[in-house]
């Protein structure tokens, strides 16, 4: 028998085009109908999207849904840095509850899948990690939150945090992070002999931020696609950010592209600011994986976001200049299918047998949707309906 059946969608496949048809879900997957259907919903046309992959997020340093507190980090990366962390004590940061309502806002816009930088250094310790896992507990079962043992405020220059990292991934946390490995730490083979050492030594992955700009960032992707290459981690790496890659000259551009799919390592945008976007078109001309994320959201560095995927993946479509439909769907892929990449997502998709995880939008076309960033008709998470129009559902 089957548990969902959601007729007259449009299931969407990138490159594919759009028809009507019936999804059954049985057991928390897509299957083929067969018999009656213990619940039967009609999407009357509206486009299904498998679930969106926030692949970059900070849930620890958010104060959703908290008063308004003004911002007062500035513009310089250590500026900010330095003010998120003196102000911590002062806001009760972080806090599960603020982390909790930023994931119920995300699972009602549809996202499925969050990947979450956790900062670590040796006046938090893993304060952090804990808050994180509190709010992703009360989520369990509409959205599910993989964790980064980030150091934010540099790791080399602060002593005590190489050995908070390691513990961390004691604990269970999945991926270890990194930071301008040139630019912050000022020591790049250091940092990334650390991180590459504890990720072969815990069989974590590995994501850093890196936000040096012009030919430092490009040396530092090299640096890192090499490391890739020596230790045998292919797929399991990820650069954050990557300002660089919007700003280098058209011929670099595809080899440092050319050289990220080779290695198999991954980058990640988010449309920060007047930061350059990775080029969406290059990415997947050469098939090097691009993901997004949205960042801050509510938080000591931005007071702005929402937790909404699709707008944040609306933004780098408008900031990359995707004009046309097909342009527009590479953006959708990259927060859809790039992000599961990333996040090593297994049975992830609208294909028979994939996880019902997946989202409806009442719109004409994939591009229309990212363009006018509808509500969400539908959440469907492990093949239980978690969101109506806007609303968590239990």
């Amino acid at each position: 028998m089957t548990d969902l059946l959601l007729r007259n969608a449009r299931p969407w496949t990138p490159g594919e085009p759009l028809a009507i048809t019936d999804i059954a879900i049985t057991n928390g997957r897509i299957a083929t109908p067969a018999g009656d259907a213990a619940q039967v919903i009609d999407l009357d046309g509206a486009i299904v999207l498998p679930g969106f992959v926030d692949a970059h997020c900070h849930l620890d340093k958010t104060m959703f849904g908290g008063p308004w507190t003004p911002n007062t980090g500035g513009r310089t990366l250590e500026g900010r840095i330095r003010n998120g962390e003196g102000r911590r004590e002062e806001l009760g940061l972080p806090n599960p509850d603020y982390a909790a309502n930023l994931l119920s806002a995300m699972v009602s816009h549809g996202t499925t899948h969050v990947r979450s930088h956790i900062d670590i250094d040796p006046e938090v310790g893993l304060g952090g990690v804990e808050a994180v896992r509190e709010a992703a507990a009360r989520l369990a079962g509409k959205v599910d939150v993989e964790l980064v043992a980030f150091p934010q405020g540099g790791l080399l220059t602060r002593p005590g945090t190489a050995e908070l990292l390691e513990a961390a991934l004691k604990d269970g946390v999945e991926v270890i992070g990194g930071l301008d490995p040139a630019g912050f730490d000022r020591d790049p083979a250091g940092q990334l002999d650390l991180v590459f050492g504890l990720a072969e030594r815990y069989g974590a992955k590995i994501d850093v931020h890196l936000h040096d700009q012009g030919l430092l960032g490009a040396w530092e992707y090299e640096l890192i696609i090499q490391r890739t290459k020596a230790t045998g981690l292919a797929g399991r790496v990820t650069i954050s950010h990557a300002y660089a890659m919007g700003g280098l000259e058209p011929d670099h551009q595809r080899r440092i592209a050319e050289g990220l799919r080779d290695a198999g390592v991954a980058m990640i945008t988010c449309a920060v600011g007047g930061a350059p976007v990775i080029p969406v078109r290059l990415m997947d001309e050469v098939g090097a994986r691009l993901a997004v994320g949205n960042d801050g959201i509510r938080d000591l560095w931005t007071p702005y976001g929402d937790g909404d995927l699709l707008r944040k993946v609306n933004q780098v479509a408008f900031r990359d200049r995707l004009v046309a439909d097909e342009e527009i769907e590479l953006a959708l892929a990259a927060g859809t299918h790039g992000g599961a990449s990333v996040l090593g997502l297994e049975g992830y998709g609208l294909a028979i047998g994939c996880n019902a995880d997946l989202v409806a939008v009442d719109a004409d076309a994939p591009a229309e949707a990212v363009v006018s960033v509808p509500q969400r008709k539908l959440v469907v998470k492990g093949g239980n309906v978690v969101a109506h129009n806007g609303t968590i559902i239990g």
